[in-house]
């Protein structure tokens, strides 16, 4: 089949289905509030929440590697579910959030069902689930404006505005609703396709000295205003890290590293054991991992992998920076350059013009989607590391609640 490439994943475009691979993909980072960049999403569509209850637990026992890998397998699943149909997607450390059209609500149920099967019996986590659909949201008076952020020419992120998701998350979790449209798991759940989804890489320590995890919301809604504390934030950010290219990027060549065999592996064979045994998931992993290495340690091509190709594409392919009505960073940064970055946060916080939450840590976790070397059809999965943007979360929803008080 041909396929077309959009949000790290490639798929035919026919249809009404054709809505996110029509709108043009913007380079600079900076002029994501820009609203010429955004599309209203079509009425018919359905916002799908993705995220592991009791995420924050998890993460402090030392699970933030799990909980990592169950959030990027809601997108993997759903992706390997509805092969031809192009969809926006964000990933947001402990789920994600996605977009779909309603030709595709059955076997995306379908397949995060399956996935909540998994989760919970093959990691003991519990993955919500929940399905809105934007004509509830707009009845609501918010909207869903989907953007494209353009990574590299075969691949892109879908951004996120107008506050649609924000309020899909709280009718999802029951803080603004009943829970209606949370789906029940179901008895009759098949396996989910989880292929293409890795955890190969050591995480990536950084060469600045801190990783830092940093969510950011408006607290004036207003799209006008809104997209000038997100922009002024963006712009600050970018004027402290430096404005080159791979400036506060956590994925380098001076970062990446692999090793043999990998830590990830048995997270990686639990994934891939649903469709195979679990022995031979790990033997699989091994075999491929070892070429990898091998591959990476010389500068090698083996087969469709050409590592230092690969490499530089991983560093275009990363998804440190994104949005989804809130800002979300992963920044390598000096010590100096993160208490600034703090500092015109809570000058901007006391100003009352955001509320954040940031996380500190010398390293960040990667985890990977690849469906075609050859095509350079992969995207990779940024967060902070010992919790990262969960752990972030905290200190945002803590500001956020005293601004309601």
């Amino acid at each position: 089949m041909q396929r077309q490439q959009s949000g790290g994943y490639t798929r035919a475009v026919k249809g009404t289905a054709g809505f996110y691979a029509d709108i043009p993909a913007f380079s600079d980072f900076v002029s994501f509030t820009d609203p010429q960049h955004y599309r209203a999403a079509p009425a018919d569509w359905l916002v799908v929440i993705a995220d592991i209850a009791g995420s924050t637990a998890a993460i402090e026992a030392g699970r933030y590697k799990d909980v990592n890998m169950i959030g990027a397998a809601c997108i993997t699943a759903v992706l390997n579910a509805i092969d031809g149909v192009d969809i926006p997607f964000v990933f947001g450390g402990d789920g994600a959030t996605l977009l779909v059209p309603p030709q595709s609500e059955a076997p995306v149920r379908a397949a995060l069902s399956g996935l909540q099967h998994l989760s919970e019996n093959a990691f003991g986590l519990a993955l919500r689930v929940g399905f809105v659909p934007v004509t509830e949201i707009t009845a609501r008076g918010r909207a869903v404006r989907v953007a494209r952020f353009g990574l590299s020419a075969e691949n892109s992120l879908a951004f996120f505005s107008g506050g649609g998701i924000e309020l899909a998350e709280s009718l999802i979790k029951g803080a603004a609703d009943d829970g209606r449209y949370c789906m029940a798991a179901s008895e009759a759940a098949g396996d989910p396709d989880l292929s293409g989804l890795s955890c190969r890489w050591e995480p990536l320590k950084s060469r600045n000295g801190i990783m830092l995890a940093v969510l950011v919301q408006a607290l004036d809604r207003g799209p006008d205003s809104a997209g000038e504390t997100y922009r002024t934030v963006a712009a600050r950010v970018t004027e402290i890290v430096g404005s080159a290219p791979d400036a506060g990027n956590p994925v380098s060549d001076a970062t990446l590293r692999f090793r043999w065999p990998p830590r990830g592996l048995a997270l990686e064979a639990r994934t891939a054991a649903i469709r195979e045994p679990l022995w031979r998931a790990r033997l699989r992993v091994l075999k491929e991992s070892f070429f990898q290495w091998i591959a990476n340690r010389y500068d090698l091509t083996i087969g469709p992998l050409n590592a230092k190709r690969y490499r530089t594409e991983l560093s275009l392919n990363a998804d440190y920076r994104r949005f989804d009505d809130t800002l979300r960073l992963v920044v390598d940064a000096t010590e100096t350059q993160a208490a600034d970055i703090v500092a015109f946060l809570d000058e901007q916080h006391v100003a009352g013009r955001c509320a954040y939450g940031i996380h500190r840590s010398g390293e960040a976790l990667m985890t990977c989607l690849v469906f075609s070397l050859e095509a350079s059809d992969h995207l990779h999965f940024i967060d902070g590391a010992d919790g990262g943007f969960a752990l972030a979360a905290r200190q945002l929803k803590a500001q956020l609640a005293a601004e309601r008080s």
